[in-house]
């Protein structure tokens, strides 16, 4: 009789295929594990490197708000001092456009090619920036030194005018006529208006479109007086909108002084060094907001008594 063997190595080989499939299932979970880790990996870097993009881009925005910041400064000095000032805002205007384009990037757009090209353009407008700080130090040291030989030139006047006074009181009457005499005017006053665009536009009636002005240009001669002294005089303009009220800021350098005993504001203010010579004086003055239409009145002062007067209109 025959012995009957083949389930048992069916049996075997079954074992030994279910063996090898469950070994094949390991070792594609394995595979799927180390490609899901490097995925991660590469994430995090990605990540990583978007996150540092965006620090370097905040960093570089932050930079050019400083600078901004620090130009508007010097142009507000630049200006109280009565100097020009337009090489300043053209570099306020470029700082502007830089901003905008910085903000315009993308998340994680921000290139080593531009992080290399704005930090340059930083570097060199920091060193224009300090550049400019020593020429406004020098530029004030100069005018405090011609304050106060002027103000030394003065106080010899006013000891003379003093000492001629105690030996001729008789005079009194003729120092008075003097002291009229000697009152500054001002002539040939003009006005003038500026854009947006920095274009200067003026009107032979003094009649202007409201919604293009920018700024109010004031030009004006002081008459020749060959009795007033050559000294530091004082010069006070008020703009008076058509209501009546004189526009006034302190940030841009607006005041106030007296009239007739009277307290009143003065819209901006300059000091010239009075020398005879129909010498040209000129106020430039931006409101910061919307002009309103209407007759528009320019007053000029000089130790509180007027020296001139125009007016102009906006429709």
């Amino acid at each position: 009789m025959e012995q009957n063997t083949s389930p048992e190595p069916q049996k075997n080989n079954r074992a030994l295929l279910w063996i090898a499939l469950i070994l094949v299932l390991l070792g594609i979970n394995a595979v799927l594990i180390y490609m899901n880790q490097q995925k991660g990996k590469q994430n995090e870097q990605l990540t990583a490197t978007v996150q540092e993009k965006d620090t370097k881009l905040e960093e570089q925005i932050k930079q050019f708000e400083t600078l901004k910041a620090d130009f508007e400064r010097q142009s507000q000095e630049v200006q109280s001092m009565g100097q020009s000032n337009d090489s300043l805002e053209a570099k306020i205007a470029s700082i502007n456009a830089d901003l905008l384009k910085l903000r315009s990037f993308k998340k994680g757009s921000f290139s080593i090619a531009d992080q290399q090209r704005f930090k340059q353009r930083a570097a060199n407008l920091e060193s224009q920036l300090k550049a400019k700080d020593a020429e406004i130090a020098q530029l004030k040291q100069d005018n405090e030194a011609l304050y106060t030989e002027t103000t030394t030139l003065k106080e010899r006047q006013n000891k003379l005018t003093d000492t001629i006074s105690t030996v001729v009181r008789s005079n009194q009457e003729l120092t008075e006529k003097v002291t009229i005499a000697s009152r500054l005017q001002a002539e040939n006053i003009k006005v003038g208006v500026i854009n947006s665009r920095n274009k200067e536009k003026d009107d032979e009636d003094n009649e202007f479109k409201a919604k293009r002005v920018e700024k109010v240009k004031v030009t004006f001669n002081i008459a020749r007086n060959d009795v007033s002294p050559k000294e530091t005089k004082q010069i006070m303009m008020r703009l008076i909108e058509p209501d009546g009220s004189a526009l006034y800021n302190l940030s841009t350098g607006g005041g106030t002084f007296m009239i007739d005993g009277a307290e009143a504001f003065y819209t901006a203010k300059q000091d010239i060094v009075y020398d005879n010579t129909r010498q040209p004086v000129q106020f430039v003055y931006a409101k910061g907001a919307p002009y309103k239409t209407g007759l528009h009145t320019v007053e000029l002062y000089s130790g509180g008594i007027m020296i001139g007067k125009t007016t102009f209109t906006l429709k």
